[in-house]
């Protein structure tokens, strides 16, 4: 039988995926000060990944030689679709051990389980050697994250009793989005009894700065509220969440998650239902669903910044700001690939965890803004 999860945790993770920058490289000081404030207020999930560039040393220099081990958590991830073979997946394992020199991993999860890649962790073993790996102490607890429909996660939950928890996207934007799926996917872990991860919480960033009619909503039931804090209190509020994962880039959005959830409270009937007017206004919007993950973005044969440019179109799509976004476009295109270049490979949309029909998104992105 699996040890059994602590979910008597502070409900906010850090996630290391969009870590500030000094110039190209992570900014281990203002990483280092963040990570204290967040232990300093009774948080201790992190949450890193093998495929996070620079983020897993970026851990071990602000984090784990920094603070005592029994004082925080630890979370990192094997991504099956970057490893060729067997061998090199599993040496993704040992990387993350060096890289972060935690000693052991508290949560470690097969990473972006989705239709196009679920049955290459099974060819593989993977989930067989992580359990192995448990045996030795060098792992706590394994899971998985999951990017796809509510009938696949039940058959890989059916098939995979052994998980302890699952990682899920989801956010008040995509609850009812059939492409995400949060409410679905939340309801299948809820029926399997796992402990939720959640993802996405603020989605890439969008909910931090939601459309002016969603704000106009959220202002009149909290004025002064920050928008990033209806997105983490929404999951937050909801049962079985182990950790609400929020990906932050500096040291006002920790102060400003720190304010709300060290002394959590659920949402009220009041917020409940401006969270379901904010749903109904999002339904309709035209934005294209991006979260600057940039899984999209190695494998393209031309190299095209495929985030950054729905970024700037979305300024167009979501106030009509056109001259902005042209502006924000040429400057990401200067000396790069432009999105009239895409070569229609879809190598992007067999990665996209938000499944964007990102061809598609560039054809218009290149009418409008070239």
């Amino acid at each position: 039988m699996p040890d059994t999860i602590n979910t008597d945790i502070k409900k906010l993770g850090f996630g290391l995926m969009r870590l500030p920058k000094k110039g190209i490289s992570i900014d281990i000081e203002e990483t280092s000060q963040m990570v204290d404030k967040f232990l300093d207020a009774g948080f201790t999930y992190f949450d890193t990944a093998h495929v996070y560039p620079g983020s897993e040393v970026a851990a071990k220099k602000a984090l784990v030689d920094r603070h005592d081990r029994s004082s925080y958590t630890l979370a990192t991830k094997l991504y099956v679709t970057t490893a060729l073979t067997e061998k090199m997946a599993k040496q993704q394992f040992t990387t993350s051990l060096e890289r972060t020199g935690a000693g052991y991993i508290d949560y470690y999860l097969m990473h972006t389980l989705m239709a196009s890649n679920y049955k290459k962790y099974d060819k593989f073993h993977l989930w067989d050697f992580a359990f192995e790996e448990k045996a030795k102490g060098r792992i706590k607890h394994v899971g998985f994250s999951y990017h796809d429909g509510p009938e696949l996660l039940d058959q890989i939950l059916t098939e995979h009793p052994e998980a302890e928890f699952v990682q899920l996207q989801i956010n008040y934007a995509d609850w009812e989005n059939k492409n995400v799926a949060s409410r679905a996917n939340y309801e299948v872990a809820r029926k399997h009894g796992k402990p939720i991860v959640v993802m996405e919480p603020v989605k890439g960033g969008s909910l931090a700065d939601p459309p002016k009619a969603v704000k106009e909503i959220f202002d009149r039931v909290n004025p002064g509220a920050s928008y990033a804090s209806w997105a983490i209190r929404f999951v937050a509020s909801l049962d079985g969440i182990l950790s609400v994962l929020s990906g932050m880039s500096n040291i006002s959005q920790m102060e400003d998650n720190i304010s709300y959830m060290k002394n959590f409270k659920k949402f009220n009937d009041e917020e409940w239902k401006a969270i379901n007017e904010a749903q109904k206004i999002l339904k309709s919007s035209a934005l294209i669903p991006c979260t600057a993950c940039k899984y999209c973005t190695p494998g393209c044969p031309k190299q095209i910044a495929i985030p950054d440019i729905f970024s700037a179109m979305n300024k167009q799509l979501g106030s009509g700001q056109l001259n902005e976004a042209r502006g924000d476009y040429e400057k990401v295109i200067e000396g790069n690939s432009k999105a009239s270049d895409c070569i229609k490979c879809r190598k992007c949309e067999s990665v996209c965890p938000q499944h964007i029909d990102i061809v598609n998104q560039l054809e218009g992105c290149a009418k409008v803004l070239e």
